[in-house]
Protein backbone atom coordinates (compact mmCIF):
# COMPACT_ATOMS: atom_id res chain seq x y z
CA UNK A 1 0.00 0.00 0.00
CA UNK A 2 1.18 3.52 -0.78
CA UNK A 3 -0.15 6.80 0.62
CA UNK A 4 0.65 10.26 -0.76
CA UNK A 5 0.18 13.52 1.08
CA UNK A 6 0.45 15.82 -1.90
CA UNK A 7 1.64 18.93 -0.12
CA UNK A 8 3.76 17.39 2.64
CA UNK A 9 6.59 19.90 3.08
CA UNK A 10 8.82 17.42 4.90
CA UNK A 11 9.86 15.69 1.67
CA UNK A 12 13.13 16.82 0.11
CA UNK A 13 12.05 15.68 -3.35
CA UNK A 14 10.51 17.92 -5.95
CA UNK A 15 6.90 17.52 -7.10
CA UNK A 16 5.69 16.34 -10.48
CA UNK A 17 2.69 18.48 -11.49
CA UNK A 18 0.42 17.20 -14.26
CA UNK A 19 -0.86 20.34 -15.93
CA UNK A 20 -3.72 20.28 -18.46
CA UNK A 21 -3.57 22.78 -21.30
CA UNK A 22 -6.39 24.15 -23.49
CA UNK A 23 -7.72 21.89 -26.24
CA UNK A 24 -8.30 24.89 -28.49
CA UNK A 25 -9.43 27.99 -26.66
CA UNK A 26 -6.62 29.64 -24.70
CA UNK A 27 -9.17 31.20 -22.33
CA UNK A 28 -9.71 27.73 -20.87
CA UNK A 29 -6.30 27.88 -19.20
CA UNK A 30 -6.84 28.03 -15.42
CA UNK A 31 -5.25 30.56 -13.09
CA UNK A 32 -3.67 27.71 -11.15
CA UNK A 33 -2.19 26.13 -14.28
CA UNK A 34 -0.53 29.41 -15.24
CA UNK A 35 0.77 29.82 -11.68
CA UNK A 36 2.25 26.32 -11.56
CA UNK A 37 3.93 26.70 -14.95
CA UNK A 38 5.48 29.98 -13.81
CA UNK A 39 6.67 28.59 -10.48
CA UNK A 40 7.99 25.23 -11.72
CA UNK A 41 11.72 24.81 -12.21
CA UNK A 42 11.20 22.91 -15.46
CA UNK A 43 8.40 22.10 -17.90
CA UNK A 44 8.41 18.68 -19.56
CA UNK A 45 6.60 19.22 -22.87
CA UNK A 46 5.32 16.82 -25.51
CA UNK A 47 6.30 19.38 -28.17
CA UNK A 48 8.40 22.31 -26.94
CA UNK A 49 7.57 24.41 -30.01
CA UNK A 50 3.84 23.99 -29.50
CA UNK A 51 4.06 24.65 -25.76
CA UNK A 52 6.21 27.73 -26.32
CA UNK A 53 3.25 29.44 -28.02
CA UNK A 54 1.20 28.86 -24.87
CA UNK A 55 4.00 30.02 -22.59
CA UNK A 56 4.54 33.18 -24.61
CA UNK A 57 0.82 33.99 -24.50
CA UNK A 58 0.85 33.89 -20.69
CA UNK A 59 4.33 35.44 -20.24
CA UNK A 60 5.75 32.25 -18.76
CA UNK A 61 9.54 32.06 -18.95
CA UNK A 62 10.15 28.65 -17.39
CA UNK A 63 12.68 26.47 -19.19
CA UNK A 64 11.37 23.48 -21.18
CA UNK A 65 12.62 19.96 -21.83
CA UNK A 66 11.09 17.64 -24.44
CA UNK A 67 9.22 14.59 -23.17
CA UNK A 68 7.31 12.55 -25.75
CA UNK A 69 6.57 8.95 -26.73
CA UNK A 70 9.82 8.60 -28.70
CA UNK A 71 12.21 9.61 -25.90
CA UNK A 72 10.38 8.22 -22.84
CA UNK A 73 13.04 5.60 -22.01
CA UNK A 74 15.80 8.21 -22.06
CA UNK A 75 13.93 11.03 -20.35
CA UNK A 76 12.30 9.24 -17.39
CA UNK A 77 15.59 8.51 -15.56
CA UNK A 78 16.70 12.11 -16.20
CA UNK A 79 13.46 13.58 -14.87
CA UNK A 80 13.42 11.27 -11.84
CA UNK A 81 16.98 12.31 -11.01
CA UNK A 82 16.02 15.98 -11.19
CA UNK A 83 12.96 15.43 -9.00
CA UNK A 84 15.10 13.65 -6.40
CA UNK A 85 17.38 16.69 -6.40
CA UNK A 86 14.38 18.79 -5.31
CA UNK A 87 13.53 20.21 -8.72
CA UNK A 88 9.82 20.77 -9.37
CA UNK A 89 8.63 19.67 -12.81
CA UNK A 90 5.37 20.50 -14.59
CA UNK A 91 4.44 18.03 -17.31
CA UNK A 92 2.19 19.07 -20.21
CA UNK A 93 0.95 17.47 -23.41
CA UNK A 94 0.10 19.36 -26.59
CA UNK A 95 -3.52 19.76 -25.50
CA UNK A 96 -5.73 18.52 -22.70
CA UNK A 97 -4.75 16.15 -19.92
CA UNK A 98 -1.30 14.55 -19.77
CA UNK A 99 -1.44 10.71 -19.85
CA UNK A 100 -4.86 10.62 -21.59
CA UNK A 101 -3.90 9.42 -25.09
CA UNK A 102 -0.69 11.40 -24.52
CA UNK A 103 2.69 10.79 -22.81
CA UNK A 104 2.93 10.81 -19.03
CA UNK A 105 1.71 7.56 -17.53
CA UNK A 106 5.11 5.86 -17.40
CA UNK A 107 6.61 8.87 -15.63
CA UNK A 108 3.79 8.88 -13.09
CA UNK A 109 4.32 5.17 -12.37
CA UNK A 110 8.05 5.66 -11.85
CA UNK A 111 7.48 8.66 -9.56
CA UNK A 112 5.13 6.59 -7.42
CA UNK A 113 7.73 3.82 -7.20
CA UNK A 114 10.30 6.39 -6.06
CA UNK A 115 7.94 8.02 -3.50
CA UNK A 116 7.89 11.28 -5.46
CA UNK A 117 4.61 13.20 -5.13
CA UNK A 118 2.47 13.45 -8.26
CA UNK A 119 -0.04 16.32 -8.17
CA UNK A 120 -2.72 16.54 -10.90
CA UNK A 121 -4.47 19.78 -11.84
CA UNK A 122 -8.05 19.75 -13.17
CA UNK A 123 -8.69 21.26 -16.56
CA UNK A 124 -9.58 20.80 -20.20
CA UNK A 125 -10.37 17.32 -21.50
CA UNK A 126 -11.85 16.65 -24.94
CA UNK A 127 -13.65 13.42 -24.05
CA UNK A 128 -15.66 14.78 -21.13
CA UNK A 129 -16.30 18.10 -22.89
CA UNK A 130 -17.79 16.24 -25.86
CA UNK A 131 -19.75 13.80 -23.72
CA UNK A 132 -21.77 16.33 -21.75
CA UNK A 133 -23.03 18.10 -24.91
CA UNK A 134 -23.45 14.99 -27.08
CA UNK A 135 -27.04 14.23 -26.10
CA UNK A 136 -25.98 10.64 -25.37
CA UNK A 137 -26.33 9.39 -21.80
CA UNK A 138 -23.30 10.77 -19.91
CA UNK A 139 -23.02 8.00 -17.36
CA UNK A 140 -21.81 5.43 -17.03
CA UNK A 141 -19.28 5.93 -19.78
CA UNK A 142 -16.29 3.98 -21.07
CA UNK A 143 -13.36 6.01 -22.37
CA UNK A 144 -11.44 4.15 -25.07
CA UNK A 145 -9.48 6.83 -26.89
CA UNK A 146 -7.95 5.87 -30.24
CA UNK A 147 -8.88 2.56 -31.84
CA UNK A 148 -6.14 0.57 -33.56
CA UNK A 149 -5.24 1.73 -37.06
CA UNK A 150 -4.95 -1.88 -38.26
CA UNK A 151 -8.32 -3.11 -39.61
CA UNK A 152 -8.12 -6.60 -38.08
CA UNK A 153 -7.14 -5.31 -34.65
CA UNK A 154 -9.81 -2.61 -34.84
CA UNK A 155 -12.49 -5.22 -35.59
CA UNK A 156 -11.33 -7.27 -32.62
CA UNK A 157 -11.44 -4.21 -30.36
CA UNK A 158 -14.98 -3.37 -31.44
CA UNK A 159 -16.12 -6.99 -30.99
CA UNK A 160 -14.96 -6.68 -27.38
CA UNK A 161 -16.87 -3.40 -27.01
CA UNK A 162 -20.12 -4.24 -28.81
CA UNK A 163 -21.85 -5.64 -25.72
CA UNK A 164 -20.81 -2.91 -23.30
CA UNK A 165 -23.82 -0.99 -21.91
CA UNK A 166 -21.81 2.16 -21.17
CA UNK A 167 -21.58 5.14 -23.51
CA UNK A 168 -18.35 4.80 -25.50
CA UNK A 169 -15.85 7.63 -26.09
CA UNK A 170 -13.38 7.50 -28.97
CA UNK A 171 -10.84 9.94 -30.41
CA UNK A 172 -10.15 10.07 -34.14
CA UNK A 173 -8.11 12.04 -36.65
CA UNK A 174 -9.91 13.60 -39.66
CA UNK A 175 -8.26 11.40 -42.29
CA UNK A 176 -9.39 8.21 -40.53
CA UNK A 177 -12.87 9.31 -39.45
CA UNK A 178 -14.82 7.82 -42.35
CA UNK A 179 -13.21 4.38 -42.10
CA UNK A 180 -13.67 4.32 -38.35
CA UNK A 181 -17.36 5.25 -38.64
CA UNK A 182 -17.79 2.45 -41.18
CA UNK A 183 -16.26 -0.02 -38.72
CA UNK A 184 -18.43 1.29 -35.89
CA UNK A 185 -21.71 0.91 -37.76
CA UNK A 186 -20.67 -2.52 -39.07
CA UNK A 187 -19.68 -3.88 -35.67
CA UNK A 188 -22.04 -1.98 -33.36
CA UNK A 189 -25.10 -1.56 -35.59
CA UNK A 190 -26.40 1.28 -37.73
CA UNK A 191 -29.01 2.49 -35.24
CA UNK A 192 -26.75 3.21 -32.29
CA UNK A 193 -27.28 6.81 -31.15
CA UNK A 194 -24.05 8.78 -31.54
CA UNK A 195 -22.45 12.19 -31.91
CA UNK A 196 -19.43 13.58 -33.71
CA UNK A 197 -17.83 16.43 -31.80
CA UNK A 198 -15.44 18.50 -33.90
CA UNK A 199 -12.95 21.30 -33.12
CA UNK A 200 -14.07 21.56 -29.49
CA UNK A 201 -13.77 25.03 -27.88
CA UNK A 202 -12.58 26.52 -31.20
CA UNK A 203 -14.30 28.92 -33.59
CA UNK A 204 -15.58 26.08 -35.80
CA UNK A 205 -16.81 23.84 -32.97
CA UNK A 206 -19.53 21.57 -34.30
CA UNK A 207 -21.73 18.71 -33.06
CA UNK A 208 -23.23 16.25 -35.53
CA UNK A 209 -25.83 14.09 -33.79
CA UNK A 210 -27.80 11.10 -35.05
CA UNK A 211 -27.37 7.36 -35.41
CA UNK A 212 -24.20 5.77 -36.75
CA UNK A 213 -25.70 5.30 -40.22
CA UNK A 214 -26.56 9.00 -40.47
CA UNK A 215 -23.14 10.05 -39.20
CA UNK A 216 -21.43 7.86 -41.77
CA UNK A 217 -23.55 9.42 -44.54
CA UNK A 218 -22.51 12.86 -43.28
CA UNK A 219 -18.83 11.90 -43.31
CA UNK A 220 -19.17 10.37 -46.77
CA UNK A 221 -20.50 13.64 -48.22
CA UNK A 222 -18.50 16.21 -46.25
CA UNK A 223 -14.94 17.49 -46.38
CA UNK A 224 -13.57 16.25 -43.08
CA UNK A 225 -11.52 18.71 -41.07
CA UNK A 226 -10.46 18.96 -37.44
CA UNK A 227 -9.92 16.50 -34.63
CA UNK A 228 -12.95 14.47 -33.58
CA UNK A 229 -14.41 12.94 -30.46
CA UNK A 230 -16.90 10.18 -31.28
CA UNK A 231 -19.56 9.47 -28.68
CA UNK A 232 -21.53 6.23 -29.15
CA UNK A 233 -24.43 5.00 -27.03
CA UNK A 234 -23.88 1.73 -25.19
CA UNK A 235 -25.69 -1.50 -25.99
CA UNK A 236 -29.12 -1.28 -24.35
CA UNK A 237 -29.73 -5.00 -24.89
CA UNK A 238 -26.39 -6.76 -24.53
CA UNK A 239 -26.24 -10.45 -25.34
CA UNK A 240 -25.76 -12.57 -22.25
CA UNK A 241 -22.58 -14.59 -22.44
CA UNK A 242 -23.24 -18.10 -21.22
CA UNK A 243 -20.56 -20.06 -19.42
CA UNK A 244 -18.83 -22.65 -21.58
CA UNK A 245 -19.74 -26.09 -20.16
CA UNK A 246 -16.57 -27.54 -21.71
CA UNK A 247 -14.24 -25.07 -20.00
CA UNK A 248 -11.58 -26.89 -17.99
CA UNK A 249 -12.35 -30.32 -19.47
CA UNK A 250 -9.72 -32.51 -21.06
CA UNK A 251 -10.18 -33.61 -24.68
CA UNK A 252 -11.48 -37.00 -23.56
CA UNK A 253 -13.91 -35.45 -21.10
CA UNK A 254 -15.23 -33.24 -23.90
CA UNK A 255 -15.84 -36.30 -26.10
CA UNK A 256 -17.71 -37.98 -23.23
CA UNK A 257 -19.74 -34.80 -22.67
CA UNK A 258 -20.98 -34.79 -26.27
CA UNK A 259 -21.75 -38.52 -26.12
CA UNK A 260 -23.88 -37.98 -23.00
CA UNK A 261 -25.70 -35.24 -24.91
CA UNK A 262 -26.75 -37.53 -27.74
CA UNK A 263 -23.86 -37.73 -30.20
CA UNK A 264 -22.31 -40.98 -31.33
CA UNK A 265 -18.66 -41.61 -30.44
CA UNK A 266 -17.51 -40.72 -33.96
CA UNK A 267 -19.70 -37.59 -34.06
CA UNK A 268 -18.38 -36.50 -30.66
CA UNK A 269 -14.77 -37.01 -31.75
CA UNK A 270 -15.41 -35.06 -34.95
CA UNK A 271 -16.99 -32.17 -32.96
CA UNK A 272 -14.05 -31.94 -30.52
CA UNK A 273 -11.54 -32.11 -33.37
CA UNK A 274 -13.31 -29.20 -35.09
CA UNK A 275 -13.44 -27.15 -31.86
CA UNK A 276 -9.69 -27.52 -31.41
CA UNK A 277 -8.85 -27.17 -35.10
CA UNK A 278 -7.24 -30.61 -35.10
CA UNK A 279 -7.51 -33.61 -37.39
CA UNK A 280 -10.17 -36.11 -36.37
CA UNK A 281 -7.58 -38.91 -36.22
CA UNK A 282 -5.60 -37.08 -33.52
CA UNK A 283 -8.61 -36.93 -31.18
CA UNK A 284 -9.65 -40.49 -32.15
CA UNK A 285 -6.23 -41.89 -31.22
CA UNK A 286 -6.07 -40.01 -27.93
CA UNK A 287 -9.58 -41.04 -26.94
CA UNK A 288 -9.23 -44.72 -27.79
CA UNK A 289 -5.76 -45.05 -26.29
CA UNK A 290 -7.30 -44.34 -22.89
CA UNK A 291 -10.60 -46.14 -23.42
Amino acid sequence: METQKSFDTSTQYGILYLVPTPIGNLSDMTFRAVEILKEADLIASEDTRNTQKLLSHFDIETKQISFHEHNTAQRIPELIAKLKQGITIAQVSDAGMPSISDPGHELVVECIKQSINVVPLPGANAGITALIASGVSPQPFYFYGFLSRKPKEQREELMELQNRPETLIFYEAPHRLKKTLKSLLTQLGEQRKAALCRELTKKHEEFIRGDLAALYEWADSTEIRGEFVIIVAGNANPEIEHDDPLEGMSVNQQVDFHIKNGLSVNEAIKRVAKDHNLKKQVIYNEYHDIK
